[in-house]
């Protein structure tokens, strides 16, 4: 663990529960979004990645894990 993460811990540690919950739920949304980031990134570094997003993409809607652009979150 890092001395960053360390010292996040600690501050949580001295916040509410219910403060530490949730603040604990939006880091967790964070790390996913970064992972996913990083998974995009990945794809799109080869040279192949393109077409093996869209796929991705055409899959997550067909099984509808996609959702409609909020344009106002860009």
């Amino acid at each position: 663990m890092t001395k960053a993460i360390e010292t996040a811990v600690k501050l949580l540690e001295s916040l509410p529960e219910t403060t530490q919950e949730s603040l604990v739920k939006e880091l967790r949304r964070l790390a996913l979004e970064a992972q996913d980031e990083a998974q995009w990134d990945t794809a799109l570094a080869n040279p192949k990645g393109l077409e093996a997003a869209a796929k991705q993409a055409h899959a997550d809607i067909a099984q509808g894990q996609a959702t409609d652009m909020d344009y106002e979150k860009l």
